[in-house]
């Protein structure tokens, strides 16, 4: 089993394929940057695969499988080996990552083609594609830690990649700044718990905690622990408060969008939550804020893409908010929904983005909602794909979307840890979502066309940035139907094969991760579960959505504007997004410009730290200055003071005898 022996090779692969364009790239051909930067995912991928070929042959008593390769820090009772741990939720995450991100480095060739620092920008996502495996594989904290900031610091580098441009530049440092707010609990949180528990191992961390008692009253060590986990996974996936920095990373190019901040980066906070669920299980307040933070998210962000113009920006509030559904769905006990709705959402996500990049590019760099339409039978493909994943999106039946996010609202309403307040802003979230998603649709593709056609020069996309749209609407169809059996009373397949990682926690877990549909189940009839499982409160909230979608984009077109006006001052706050942005400048940005500027560098740093060091040169300065007078190159004068220096050491030979018989103390 060569890959299970060297696993290794998956996150080398693009580390790889970063250093060769990176060093060597500039002096390439495209042709020779492409063969690196999308033949190094190409081999990771095939390598993913072959990982999976090999670990179903595995019996279950051999997973997880933990590799260490060497030592890497020690230093008194402390000790982080580089090791890599593969089970069925490793499985799950670098088949996303691998499969996804190669999918968009090939949809890069085509988009990027004609952009500057090309090389350079395959180096960023071939980077950035070995921090994620390293993150998701990792089987230790320590280089859990190395891949969260890493891709942390990919983005970073992607965000601001068009660097000359003032907006992307601060949009890149917004989201490293940010995000580094919620990685100071994260970093807290990592130094509990080898406080506690005198490990970093996950194996060892995680048996140690289920043997501990269930923090029931809200207080003790574990509760601490996942709450500044918690503090990090906000920063990362952009949950409320900390997710200002995803709208404005759309600066970034759009196939950076679909990579970091739809299908891969943004999910590591659920990632580390469903890895560490024995940790939240036993501390219920910390399962119940991740579950309050998510719901909140979920509706929260859901309004602010209601109003928004630009075609990304409103992809990035429904990322934000479908992110919410993932971390409602852990802290509801769900833990596999949750892990699904990652996957589904990677789909149906990324096709977003690429579609959108697609009707970008078709536009001439358009991106304005109120500056399109009537593109349907244009860009056809394009149109065809992105109807495919709103509808997963929307959660239509039997669509990628509809099984996952259905799984989760199910566990909020009927699960061990079930909660219907919660429940409530899960199913009004999904209202909105269908709402805003199906209105970029009839915007972006139909009625009449609202850019200049007698300028723009309006195309479809090249193959290889179609190939990758058509193999993501396909995932965003069927990518969901591993659970279909459960429609009629059969097995959830994924939820099955994730049981190993999640049995400890138990039954309760098993209740929440059950059917999407057990709400609407009676096990008398298949017919009549299935009936009931398309047609429930989920399914009814969206088609509600779409046909609101469709009489005020379709049919009354003039429906909108009349109730942004008749709703002048609720509009005008959905479209300032709350005013959150301003607040934040006014409460936290301002301040500490104020304090660097006036105090910090103009007291401190300006003051007192080169006050000191100029005083000190001054007087250095003046010293010198005095003494060099000295040397003014006449002889008798240095005659003179040769007289008057022996005439003093003379002095000071005849009176020390006197002085000290004087001073007596002096000549001890």
């Amino acid at each position: 089993m060569f890959v299970l022996d060297h696993v290794w090779i998956l996150p080398a692969l693009p580390l790889l394929g970063a250093a060769l364009n990176g060093l060597l790239g500039r002096h390439w051909p495209k042709r020779w940057v492409d063969a690196v930067g999308v033949g190094a995912t190409t081999l990771a991928f095939a390598a993913a695969l072959e990982l999976v070929r090999e670990f179903a042959r595995l019996q279950p008593d051999q997973i997880p499988i933990i590799k260490s390769f060497f030592t890497w820090i020690v230093a008194g009772s402390f000790r982080a080996d580089f090791s890599l741990q593969i089970d069925q939720l490793t499985i799950v995450m670098i088949l996303v990552v691998s499969g996804v991100g190669w999918l968009i480095h090939i949809y890069s060739t085509g988009y990027m083609a004609r952009e500057g620092g090309y090389p350079r920008f395959f180096s960023f996502m071939n980077l950035f594609m070995f921090f994620m495996l390293t993150l998701v594989m990792a089987a230790n904290f320590v280089l859990l830690f190395v891949g969260w900031e890493g891709v942390g610091l990919c983005s970073y580098l992607l965000i601001g990649f068009y660097f000359v441009k003032k907006s992307a530049a601060d949009a890149g440092k917004e989201a490293f700044i940010v995000t580094r707010i919620g990685d100071l609990g994260f970093t807290l949180g990592i130094l509990l718990t080898f406080w506690t528990f005198h490990s970093v191992d996950y194996a060892t961390v995680l048996s140690a905690a289920g043997q501990r008692p269930i923090e029931s009253a809200g207080q003790g060590v574990l509760t601490s622990i996942c709450l500044l986990l918690l503090a990090g996974a906000i920063g990362k996936s952009a949950q409320l408060p900390l997710y200002v920095w995803l709208p404005d990373a759309m600066e970034g190019p759009t196939p950076v969008s679909a990579l970091i901040h739809a299908a891969t980066m943004v999910a590591a906070g659920v990632y580390m939550v469903a890895r560490f669920h024995v940790l939240y299980e036993h501390a219920p307040l910390a399962m119940l804020a991740v579950a309050i933070v998510g719901a909140l998210t979920a509706f929260y962000s859901a309004t602010l893409g209601l109003v928004q113009t630009d075609i990304k920006k409103v992809l990035a509030y429904s990322t934000i908010s479908q992110l919410g559904y993932m971390f409602l769905g852990c802290g509801v006990g769900a833990f596999a929904a949750g892990i699904f709705h990652l996957m589904t959402h990677a789909f149906f996500k990324a096709l977003l983005f690429l579609a959108a990049g697609s009707v970008i590019h078709a536009l001439g760099g358009e991106q304005d909602l109120r500056r399109m339409g009537g593109l349907r039978k244009k860009i056809p493909w394009t149109y065809g794909t992105m109807l495919a994943a709103a509808l997963s999106i929307a959660g239509a039946p039997l669509l990628a979307g509809f099984f996952s996010k259905d799984e989760i609202l199910a566990a909020a309403r009927s699960g061990p840890y079930a909660n219907i307040a919660l429940w409530a802003l899960g199913l009004a979230g999904a209202l909105l979502t269908s709402f805003y998603i199906f209105r970029l649709v009839f915007l972006t593709f139909h009625g009449a066309p609202r850019y200049d056609e007698r300028q723009t020069h309006v195309h479809e996309s090249s193959k290889n940035m179609l190939a990758p749209l058509v193999v993501l609407a396909v995932l965003s169809v069927a990518g969901g139907w591993v659970a279909a059996p459960h429609l009629v009373g059969g097995t959830d397949h994924f939820a099955t094969f994730l049981r190993p990682v999640f049995s400890a926690s138990g039954a309760a877990h098993d209740g929440a991760a059950s059917s999407a549909h057990q709400l609407f189940q009676t096990r008398s009839n298949p017919f009549l579960e299935f009936l009931r499982a398309v047609t429930g409160p989920p399914v009814i909230v969206a088609l509600v959505g779409f046909l609101v979608a469709w009489w005020f984009y379709l049919l009354r077109p003039q429906t909108p504007k009349r109730l942004a006006e008749t709703f002048h001052a609720p509009y005008q706050l959905l479209l300032a997004k709350y005013y959150v942005d301003e607040l934040y400048d006014w409460m936290i940005v301002r301040p500490l410009v104020w304090l660097s500027t006036q105090l910090f560098w103009r007291v401190i740093d300006d003051g007192a730290i080169d006050g000191s060091v100029n005083g000190i040169a001054r007087v250095a300065r003046g010293f010198g200055d005095r003494l060099r007078q000295v040397q003014s190159g006449n002889t008798r004068s240095y005659a003179a003071w040769v007289v008057v220096g022996a005439v003093a050491f003379t002095s000071f030979l005849i009176w020390m005898p006197w002085f000290l018989r004087l001073f007596p103390w002096m000549a001890r």
